[in-house]
């Protein structure tokens, strides 16, 4: 009873906190994208809207959501002349809308006929997207790092990206193409993947930095973080998400290098991609996704031991300073911000559902505690400048809402629907015959969370819209193929009048576990 109680004070202080953060933002900044919290006004960086609705729909606020979903469909256009980061309009804006589409049954929003398959956030998800597919042609199909949303890419683009600018769109796209039925989206960001995995060096590691053009390195820096982390990640979500062993293969292979030639004493240092020395000795924030990574797959053991050194840092500062040099100990010079990142965070949610050590739990409230004493002001929660010192900056980065108070609420409620392990589902699709919101939801890089079951429901009505399609060639006495517009229509032709489509379900009640996946069992025995 007293842990029921402990979970249950520190889950309404987080509500609190997005609520002070949320309405600071609502009364300072908005329409901006961001609150600066110092001096209670916005700023502009495009695409963080998205971001901030759909915590409305986890924490119970269902009239939110909705009004902040309509809001978006009579606001926002993407013909507009703006240079945009690829992979940050992706994560953010895409991945945002996907999920708001995909929470919309169960946020209480009236549904288009047909959804998951159709709906308005869906579209815009799909409108947004096309504005990337410029950035993708390239002659090796890896795509420019920026893009103009009414122009296209800018002649005078740099060909050189990151490596998580390129291998970050699978999770995205193919729920994109999956749902929509337009394949061309799952297509690009696999080309890209394929193309990424042949650059790989002779020890099996990658750079952070590529020429998009020629497929040359320019930065041969290896590791598991800045510029590099959300590949590695988007190949075990994929792969989970998509039930797709070549995306698994790919991560095995990398996992194997990632441990022969950059782990340390259960920590991941950086080194020279082709021969391994240690170029970098130093932990920065953004690694500290792995160990959440790592359960995914079931490597609870190295993922605890991992998640032990980067929770001595935090504990060390109150928080995770952006770099931290491992043979001083210390905060690494201009280096020692923290700008409220979710990542430790995300790690620990994980690895509670995975092992319910308490541990986890500790964290959790020692995140709480710290950010609520060094980074809330008036207007919110600002980022922390120097950990050392704690002097703040006007800034409050969306993902602090997406992301770290997200990771934070969905720690302390353990039974959020978003961790449902199948007791509860809901029917929809073309047909009303398939099982959603049964459990299994994919996070991508934002925390955005995506139902795998809905692409498997859309997938097969367009298998058996194709189906129709020839079966009505087939006994049509005319050479007239048939428009698919008006399939509906001419059912007819295969079905006796009055009588009942008879398919079973189009989806299995837990085809994607969560449950499944922490334990390392990725594929269903129905794969």
């Amino acid at each position: 009873m007293t842990v029921i109680y402990y979970v249950m004070s520190y889950r309404e202080r987080v509500k609190a906190m997005f609520y002070h953060a949320y309405n600071s933002y609502l009364d300072n900044a908005y329409p901006y994208d961001e609150l600066r919290p110092l001096t209670c006004d916005g700023q502009d960086t495009w695409g963080s809207t998205p971001d901030i609705c759909l915590l409305m729909q986890i924490l119970g606020n269902r009239t939110e959501f909705q009004r902040v979903t309509s809001l978006l469909q009579d606001t926002v256009d993407f013909e507009i002349d703006v240079n945009a980061s690829v992979f940050e309009t992706n994560i953010r804006v895409v991945g945002g809308l996907l999920s708001a589409h995909l929470l919309s049954k169960q946020a209480g929003v009236e549904l288009e006929e047909g959804w998951p398959c159709s709906g308005p956030l869906l579209r815009m998800a799909e409108d947004a997207a096309r504005k990337l597919l410029p950035a993708f042609q390239t002659p090796t199909g890896m795509p420019y790092g920026t893009v103009n949303l009414l122009r296209g890419v800018n002649p005078t683009e740099t060909p050189v990206t990151c490596t998580a600018g390129v291998g970050t769109f699978i999770l995205e796209f193919a729920t994109l193409s999956r749902l929509t039925g337009n394949p061309v989206f799952e297509e690009v960001a696999r080309k890209a993947l394929r193309a990424l995995w042949k650059t790989r060096s002779d020890i099996g590691l990658v750079g952070n930095h590529i020429d998009v053009i020629t497929s040359k390195w320019v930065a041969q820096d290896a590791g598991i973080g800045a510029g590099i982390d959300s590949y590695f990640e988007y190949l075990v979500k994929g792969a989970i998400m998509l039930q797709d062993e070549e995306l698994l293969f790919m991560f095995r292979e990398f996992d194997r290098s990632v441990r022969n030639h950059t782990k340390f004493d259960d920590w991941y240092l950086w080194v020279q991609m082709h021969k391994g020395t240690v170029s970098m000795p130093v932990f920065q924030s953004l690694e500290a996704f792995w160990p959440g990574l790592q359960s995914l797959l079931g490597d609870l053991d190295s993922a605890m031991r991992t998640f032990h050194n980067y929770y001595t840092v935090w504990r060390q500062f109150g928080g995770l300073p952006e770099f931290y040099s491992i043979p001083q100990g210390y905060t690494v010079d201009k280096r020692e911000g923290y700008p409220l990142r979710p990542e430790l965070i995300e790690s620990a949610m994980y690895l509670y559902r995975a092992t319910g050590d308490p541990t986890f739990l500790q964290l959790g409230r020692d995140a709480v505690e710290s950010i609520e004493k060094i980074s809330r002001v008036k207007c919110g929660f600002a980022s922390i400048k120097d950990i050392r010192d704690h002097k703040l900056d006007n800034r409050m980065e969306s993902f602090f809402l997406a992301e770290t108070i997200k990771y934070l609420y969905l720690l302390f409620d353990p039974e959020n629907f978003l961790h449902n392990t199948g007791s509860t589902f809901d029917l929809g699709g073309p047909q009303g015959d398939c099982v959603l919101g049964a459990g299994g939801y994919i996070f991508n890089t934002e925390a955005h969370p995506l139902d795998p079951a809905a692409l498997h429901c859309c997938s097969r009505a367009q298998e058996e819209r194709l189906e129709l399609h020839e079966l009505l060639l087939t006994l049509s006495d005319d050479s007239e193929t048939p428009d698919p517009s008006t399939l509906g229509s001419r059912e007819s032709i295969v079905m006796k009048p009055g009588s009942q489509r008879t398919n079973t379900l189009s989806c299995p009640t837990q085809p994607f576990s969560a449950r499944l996946a922490v334990m390392g069992q990725v594929f269903s025995d129905n794969t």
